[in-house]
């Protein structure tokens, strides 16, 4: 009942919020305590949970409507994505305290609605459950961006809910078939369906795949794919930014890990050479549009594309190591970007423009702003110590091991990160103060350093201590990678005299 509760609380709470008068005040408090509630109930899974086993726990399993069964259940992936959902919507609350004025009650009822969502993602084990979850969180998001966006947030809405929208059509698709030809919607019986003998034939299984990969390949998401990512980003308020890098895009890398290399591992194999073409295509890609950036916003957003290029690497380099590290860079991600974008939002309620030219010099107006800005930018570079490295270590260790080549564009990746992250900070905070109005900037107050303590706090924690997160991480990774193992070596085995003279 766990999950139940961990899932359902912030929907409980929208509701609640909707039947309550119109107080901003107290709304805005109710939100927070509501995400604090989630949070600290979704505490019990890592408390609880048996590190060490690789199947799904907590689960409850209840039949729904005629095949379809409310199922839910967490792996060690699974659990430490909830955690992330759960801890940045308290701090998306905090962020949005003041900059939000019209239509307060909404603005939040949609959150806690989005934060149901997302976590119901990652916890059902029932595909048309997860269908349900995945596309229930584009209707609250899109409402944030088209509501309470910038001058234009209809266009990045539209933009941004037709993409999604469209390429999840042909994971109902897939999902469809799979359920007229196992009889089931229960992920784990189609995955021991598809494992059995005489399962669909190769091209039928090639078809399915694809289905998957379109829905999460958009949503990562994965070059040549991710032309929305920006437009929403710089569009959406502060909020809808922290959420939509730090959770959404991770569905979409949840998606490729839990589907398309878990029920598919044969099909993995055979594609894996040019998913990881665009992937580091998108490493590079990401980080060479970033540098070129004249909007701190935009710069932000595109080296999220650039960033989740290595988690999509690290998935289908096939290697323990690589995947540990791609988990481990999805929870990384979510810490540092999420802060970035809580930085841009601070800095867009003082200046309201994003762009570099209004900046410079900000570091002597506003010194305690410019020390939690620094550390999230070395944290995003991945220097040791702090979060980023664990990952990006992992990953390209994994990446070497699967191919040289691979592993050496991904490091240039790592380089480029460095160069429009650094130039980044310089451009906004060295420098003289071009603009005289900037030296009256106020420092942020406590109530910003509140939300920004938490993200640089676990910035460190998960750079020191990353084995904690390790040791639930490492089992399900391993039980995913087993069958994606066994395939390739059931791809290059060769065939026996009886099977030649066939």
């Amino acid at each position: 009942m766990i999950l139940t509760f961990v899932t359902f609380i912030p929907a409980v709470g929208a509701v609640l919020l909707m039947l309550m008068p119109r107080n901003d005040k107290i709304i805005r408090w109710a939100a927070l305590l509501i995400s604090l509630l989630a949070f600290a109930f979704s505490l019990y899974l890592p408390v609880h949970f048996q590190n060490g086993t690789s199947g799904f726990q907590f689960q409850v399993d209840t039949r729904w409507i005629g095949d379809i069964h409310y199922r839910l259940g967490a792996d060690g992936i699974s659990m430490w994505l909830v955690l992330l959902t759960t801890f940045l919507v308290p701090l998306s609350v905090l962020v949005s305290w003041k900059s939000v004025h019209d239509r307060v009650k909404e603005f939040f009822v949609l959150l806690l609605l989005l934060e149901t969502a997302m976590i119901g993602v990652f916890l059902a084990l029932d595909m048309f459950l997860f269908y349900v979850f995945w596309e229930a969180t584009l209707i609250p998001m899109a409402l944030l961006i088209g509501m309470y966006g910038h001058e234009r947030r209809i266009y990045a809405a539209v933009k941004f809910f037709l993409y999604t929208m469209v390429a999840s059509v042909f994971m109902l698709a897939a999902i469809i078939w799979l359920y007229i030809h196992a009889g089931s919607f229960d992920y784990t019986a189609i995955q021991e369906w598809l494992g059995r003998p005489g399962h669909p034939p190769a091209d039928v299984l090639q078809w399915l795949f694809l289905g998957f990969f379109i829905a999460f390949a958009v949503k990562v998401p994965l070059f040549p794919l991710h032309t929305w990512l920006p437009d929403a980003h710089v569009e959406a308020p502060t909020a809808g930014s922290v959420l939509l890098a730090g959770v959404l895009l991770k569905m979409g890398t949840y998606g490729l890990l839990r589907f398309n290399v878990g029920l598919f591992p044969d099909q993995a194999h055979h594609n894996a050479s040019w998913i990881n073409v665009l992937a580091i295509i998108g490493i590079i890609y990401g980080a060479l549009v970033a540098l070129v950036q004249p909007n701190l916003k935009k710069l932000i957003a595109y080296s999220s594309v650039s960033h989740l290029g290595f988690v999509v690497l690290g998935i289908f380099t096939f290697t323990q190591i690589g995947i540990d590290g791609a988990v481990y860079q999805m929870l990384n991600h979510g810490v540092s970007t999420g802060a970035l974008f809580m930085l841009a939002g601070m800095l867009y309620e003082r200046k309201h423009t994003y762009e570099f030219g209004e900046f410079g010099g900000l570091a002597t107006p506003m010194p305690i702003y410019a020390t939690f800005f620094l550390i999230a930018v070395l944290s995003s570079v991945g220097l040791p110590l702090l979060n980023g490295f664990v990952g990006e270590f992992l990953v390209l260790s994994g990446a070497f091991q699967y191919k040289m080549l691979y592993g050496i564009l991904g490091c240039s990746g790592v380089i480029w990160s460095a160069a429009y992250l650094l130039w980044m900070y310089q451009k906004v905070f060295y420098g003289p103060i071009q603009h005289q109005e900037n030296r009256a900037l106020r420092d942020i107050d406590l109530r910003e350093q509140l939300s920004l303590w938490p993200v640089t706090v676990m910035a460190l924690v998960m750079g020191v201590v990353s084995p904690y997160w390790m040791k639930a991480i490492d089992p399900a990774v391993a039980a995913v990678n087993k069958k994606a193992v066994n395939a390739k070596i059931e791809i290059q085995k060769p065939l026996n005299v009886s099977e030649n003279r066939q």
